[in-house]
């Protein structure tokens, strides 16, 4: 905040739209300095097409305002890229973030199972038990007639 308003204005216009948005909703003073106009998004969106990443598969993507363009998929899209998700999902991509030939924050896949296993409510690990234990049973007679039957 001690720089010259002008610095943030420099290195705000360097930033893609994610980080922008980001900036942009931190104080008071960078949301009116921040610009995420429609040119920053179709740079954004163009970005991606470029490295045949996602794009937005809304057909009402709406360029208007922040709020209307990050409805839908583009919420999606950013939870992804914050999550390093598409970070080195083709060869030599890198990181996605941190423009880094490689990823040292994206989780292996032990971690994102344990990230989404955390996701998993209680009421869906008892239907699972449920369908495990149907399973077996089912299992156990198929087992059983063919036994009775020989």
């Amino acid at each position: 905040m001690q720089l010259p308003p002008e610095i943030h204005v420099l290195i705000s216009k360097e930033l893609i739209y994610p980080d922008a948005l980001s900036l942009k909703h931190t104080s008071r003073h960078f949301y009116n300095l921040v610009d995420t106009g429609v040119r920053l998004k179709v740079a954004w969106l163009v970005q991606r097409r470029e490295q045949h990443l996602d794009c937005p598969n809304d057909r009402k993507c709406n360029l208007r305002t922040d709020s209307e363009f990050c409805r839908g998929s583009v919420t999606v899209l950013m939870q992804k890229r914050r999550r390093h998700i598409e970070c080195e999902t083709r060869p030599g991509l890198g990181c996605l973030v941190y423009n880094t030939p490689q990823c040292a924050h994206r989780r292996d896949w032990k971690k994102r199972w344990a990230y989404r296993r955390q996701q998993i409510t209680p009421d869906a690990w008892w239907i699972l038990l449920a369908a495990l234990r149907l399973l077996m049973a089912w299992l156990w007679m198929a087992e059983f007639l063919s036994w009775t039957l020989r």
